[in-house]
């Protein structure tokens, strides 16, 4: 029986984030497989009661400083540190910022297959010493990783160009949900959804801007947080405050509460800006939401024509979302696209297939590669 480590994660089952809900997919799926699976998580990020929970799983926490400067460092150390001990046939390493770490992994013979994620260091919410530390994390990871993933063509174009490494794309899943009864207070295609973490770079400013022009028409839901509080959640707690059309939920971690919002939305915007194909995107389409996107190349390589596209400017925004959400008969051209497109490119099934692929490449590779 092959045993694996996934570090880099808040751990299994865990709500947070795209990583989280693809090891929510992949561990359960490995272990059907064969695989002797543990995922490293945080202490009091993990749902070791989850109903869903595959018992087989081992969930092993690690310490770490829950700082936003210092947690993906700290808690990789010392996930990468008893992983070298427990010495698995091979690690998932999410995130390049572990990248510090493989060269002790490589150094006690453990192949690595690491998803490099988005371009960290372009992101505006890093300060310069967080982006110059996500910048070395992808040279060592350039260096000492045994394969890469990515997740989108486009990021993977990059690495070949920055950093002279090709990768195996794979990009995330969504789940194609059955007849799900709306939010409370809510009606079908009565509402313009903005679901993302609070960051810059996820267009949250200017969606702030336009949302009371947009509010004055159609009610606006905002779903996400910044994790670590901040003027954002502020400046949304007021605008929620103030304008009845307006409403934050805050942080939703019941997959099937989101699916709904996603489901039932007369327009999802998504502004994300750097992240590669981002599970977020992929869980609206699947879920039948038609989309207004930040025109990136990342955004148009998931959604090829399934969306319409908008610059990260308050006015943009306002006249695009404007536009599909008065349209029904576009609404249903857009639903109808990304479902199709769901189906084919992005479902959970072939990422799963995907990943036990790479990783067995991986232990491969590893078993033939000279140690440092």
């Amino acid at each position: 029986m092959p045993s694996i480590s996934i570090i880099g994660t808040r751990g299994y089952p865990s709500y947070y984030g795209g990583f989280e809900t693809a090891v929510r997919k992949l561990a359960p799926y490995l272990v059907e497989k064969g695989w002797k699976v543990t995922v490293y998580g945080r202490p009091g990020s993990v749902l070791l009661d989850d109903p869903n929970r595959n018992a087989l799983v081992n969930s092993r926490m690690s310490l770490g400083c829950e700082k936003k400067s210092l947690s993906t460092l700290s808690y990789g150390l010392t996930s990468s540190i008893d992983t070298a001990f427990r010495k698995p046939d091979v690690a998932l390493v999410m995130n390049v910022a572990n990248g510090f770490f493989l060269p002790l992994l490589k150094l006690r013979g453990i192949p690595t297959l690491v998803n490099v994620d988005g371009i960290e260091w372009e992101r505006e919410k890093w300060n310069d010493l967080a982006k110059r530390i996500f910048i070395s994390g992808a040279r060592l990871t350039a260096k000492y990783a045994t394969e890469l993933v990515s997740d989108s063509w486009e990021i993977r174009r990059r690495w070949i160009e920055d950093f002279d490494r090709d990768s195996v794309f794979i990009p995330y899943g969504g789940d194609i949900p059955a007849f799900l009864p709306l939010e409370p207070g809510l009606t079908h295609r009565g509402y313009i959804l903005y679901v993302a973490r609070f960051v810059p770079e996820n267009t949250v400013l200017e969606f702030l801007q336009a949302a009371p022009e947009i509010a004055e028409s159609f009610p606006v839901v905002i779903v996400g947080s910044s994790g670590y509080g901040g003027p954002i959640e502020k400046q949304i707690r007021d605008l929620a405050g103030q304008n009845p059309n307006v409403r934050w939920l805050g942080h939703i971690s019941d997959d099937k509460r989101l699916l709904s919002l996603w489901q039932h939305a007369g327009v999802y915007f998504h502004g994300h800006s750097v992240g590669g194909t981002n599970p977020t995107l992929v869980q609206a389409m699947a879920a039948g939401a038609p989309v207004v996107a930040r025109d990136t190349a990342f955004n148009r390589e998931v959604l090829d024509d399934g969306g319409v596209f908008c610059q990260a400017d308050s006015t943009e925004i306002y006249t695009a979302i404007k536009r599909v959400f008065t349209d029904r008969s576009l609404q249903d051209v857009l639903i109808a696209k990304n479902l199709s497109r769901a189906k084919k490119e992005y479902n959970w099934r072939s990422v799963c297939e995907a990943y036990d692929a790479a990783l067995r490449n991986t232990m491969e590779l590893g078993s033939v590669s000279p140690r440092l």
